[in-house]
């Protein structure tokens, strides 16, 4: 382990044993260098990482400090890192997404307030009233996040919402694809359905059908001589924008 290593680990002992709490101001560098037994450039090295992690915010003139640790600004990396994931190991991501946002809208199904299911109806308007495929992609991103923050659970929030965006430019190649918009409307409108009687395993069922119709859709792309098989056989399912 180098040294700038051991000081980033030195500093989250002390975040995680509380020592040092959202919000507090670091010792001054040379204070805390001495306090950690590692050198000022070792500690500005360390410093410097964990601000771009989100876990220290270095304010000019006025010291360094312990940010919110708020999961969506902890986890507001983890877009930049899925967006490098390499189109080979693309379907993992939709299988992370089949896998998290039914047991989210579950979650949701117990938790969402009326004012939440009038604003899921809205989305559901407004991707109606669009002919535009990226202004209704933009619409069913919109639709899934607000779904999954009815769930009330700011982490879950934030790794969904990071996973979604990598499939976005696939997901707008989709939404101009003829007779996908109506299906998308029938899916999201089932998922509403479910939340508003508060059922969670229709809701988690509502969602799964959703989003294995994405997954499929995905591994057709990925091997066209099973999509013409399917089609011979009247077996190919439609689309949806997910």
């Amino acid at each position: 382990m180098s040294v700038t290593d051991a000081a980033i680990e030195k500093i989250r002992e002390l975040i995680i044993t509380g020592e040092l709490s959202p919000g507090d101001r670091l010792a001054p560098e040379q204070d805390l260098a001495a306090m950690l037994g590692i050198s000022r450039s070792s500690l500005r090295e360390a410093v410097k990482a964990l601000s771009q992690a989100k876990v220290l915010d270095v304010r000019r003139g006025d010291g360094t400090y312990i940010t919110s640790l708020s999961p969506n600004l902890l986890l507001s990396g983890l877009s930049f890192a899925v967006d490098l994931v390499r189109d080979q190991t693309l379907h993992e991501v939709f299988e992370v997404r089949r896998l998290l946002e039914p047991a989210a809208t579950a979650l949701a199904a117990t938790r969402v307030t009326d004012a939440q299911i009038e604003g899921l109806r809205r989305s559901l308007e407004l991707m109606r009233a669009t002919d535009d495929p990226e202004e209704m992609v933009h619409r069913d991103v919109e639709f899934h996040a607000q779904v999954v923050a009815a769930s009330g659970n700011e982490t879950l929030c934030s790794i969904v919402a990071a996973i979604s965006a990598r499939a976005l430019r696939a997901r707008i190649w989709r939404a101009s694809i003829a007779g996908v918009k109506s299906l998308t409307l029938v899916q999201h409108a089932a998922i509403v359905d479910a939340l508003e009687e508060r059922d969670a395993a229709l809701a988690s069922s509502a969602a799964t059908l959703h989003l294995s119709a994405s997954q499929k859709w995905f591994r057709e792309l990925e091997h066209p001589e099973t999509v013409a098989a399917a089609e011979s056989d009247g077996g190919l399912a439609p689309s949806y924008i997910g």
